[in-house]
This record gives structure tokens, sequence and C-alpha cells, in this order.
């Protein structure tokens, strides 16, 4: 058996997601522009210096759009994607997809963005099973603003594939192989994890890394 897992932003995708969406919400209206960018912006800042309190992230990034309606929601989820994710993506990752996809390896995407930004980029992508940070949801099945479990950011991705792979019966022992692309050292812990990591559109640490490593370095977008 194979596994092909995929981080999302900066892997697949040329964006970041999560700081995409919110840069949308203010396009919608639905969030102050100069506030909720400055926000923003300190957010990704965290992300980027490995320092993100992803609990205060997701209370933040969902608080424009988790008081509104079902319907509302995914309209602006549909918009979203067709104006702002779809144009993004460049043939050389679907083909990345593609081909472990017609090799028979069961694919899997690994993303700390929360899964109610991501879930349809996944269906873009063909990949069925998505690990994401997942959404605190009450008892009326509305977003509370907290997360639910372990959050799939750097360790917590390690655990939450070990818990997907718990589910069916299974342990990463159990694959021949695991190939996982990622751009990130805060993907430090599962790349370490995997038989076949590789360093994708790496930022220049992980990058410093792959090369000491000797792992592999892929470059969709170059």
């Amino acid at each position: 058996m194979k596994l092909a897992l995929f981080d999302l932003d900066g892997t697949l995708l040329p964006i970041d997601s999560d700081h995409a969406f919110g840069e949308f919400l203010v396009r919608l209206g639905w969030a102050d522009g100069e506030e909720f960018r400055r926000g923003n912006d300190a957010f990704y800042a965290q992300y980027l210096e490995e320092a993100l309190d992803i609990a205060a992230y997701v209370r933040f990034a969902t608080a424009p759009w988790r008081a509104r309606g079902a319907e509302e929601q995914a309209a602006a989820s549909a918009r979203f994607v067709a104006e702002v994710i779809a144009p993004s993506i460049d043939t050389r990752a679907r083909a990345l997809v593609a081909r472990h996809a017609d090799a028979g390896d069961r694919l899997a995407l690994v993303t700390a963005t929360n899964e109610f930004v991501t879930r349809p980029i996944a269906r873009l992508f063909g990949i069925d099973t998505l690990i994401a940070t997942e959404l605190q949801r009450d008892a009326q099945g509305r977003v509370t603003g907290e997360i639910h479990g372990v959050p799939a950011y750097r360790e917590g991705k390690v655990q939450r594939v070990a818990q997907w792979l718990h589910q069916q019966g299974q342990r990463f022992e159990d694959f021949e192989r695991i190939s996982f692309y990622s751009d990130s050292t805060n993907d430090l812990a599962l790349l370490e994890q995997v038989s076949h990591p590789v360093a994708t559109n790496p930022a220049p640490a992980l990058e410093r890394i792959a090369r000491e490593r000797g792992w592999p370095i892929l470059n969709l977008f170059a």
C-alpha cells in the first residue's frame, strides 16, 4: 500500500487559502477592511514565524461569517472557490495529485486551514480525504469559533493522520511508502514521520533542511 499526503497552502496552491479567504470577506463587506486586514496580516506573520496561536486565529478568522445563515455561508464559499481558488490552481499541482491517483495511491489533503475553507478545495483536486483543523459546532450545528479536537497544525498533523489511519485499523508502518509534500518547516514533524518527504516550493528554512538531509525538492510554481 502507498499513501500520498499533501499540504495545501504554498504547496498545492501558490497562495494561502486561509489568508485569502479573509481578504475575500473584506471584499464581501463582511469584515472591516482596515481592522480585519491588520489582524489577518498579523496572524499570517505569526504562521510564517512558526508561532501561530491557532485557537486565537480560528476565533478571529471565523468571526465575520459564523453567525450568518447556512445558505449565505455556502454561497460565499462557492464564490470564493470560483473567483479566488480555481484561477490560482496550477496545472502542475493538478498533475502531481493525478500521478499519485493514477498509481493507485491513497490520497489525503492535510492542512492547518479549517475545514470550512478547505473542503471544497480538496474536491477541486479530486482528493476525497481531508484532514484539516475542524471547527466546533453547537447543538444547532453552528460554528462556535473554537476548534474541535486536535488542530491539524505542526505536530498535530502527525496526530491527526495517525487518528485517521487508526479509524481504519491501520498505522504508518503498514504502508510500504508514504509521501508527504510540504513547503514549510511548520510541517517538519510530519515530514520526518513519512518515508518519502518532499520539500515542495520550499521556504528557505525548509530548503536548507532538505538539502542537508538529501530530501527531494520540487518546485511546482517556478
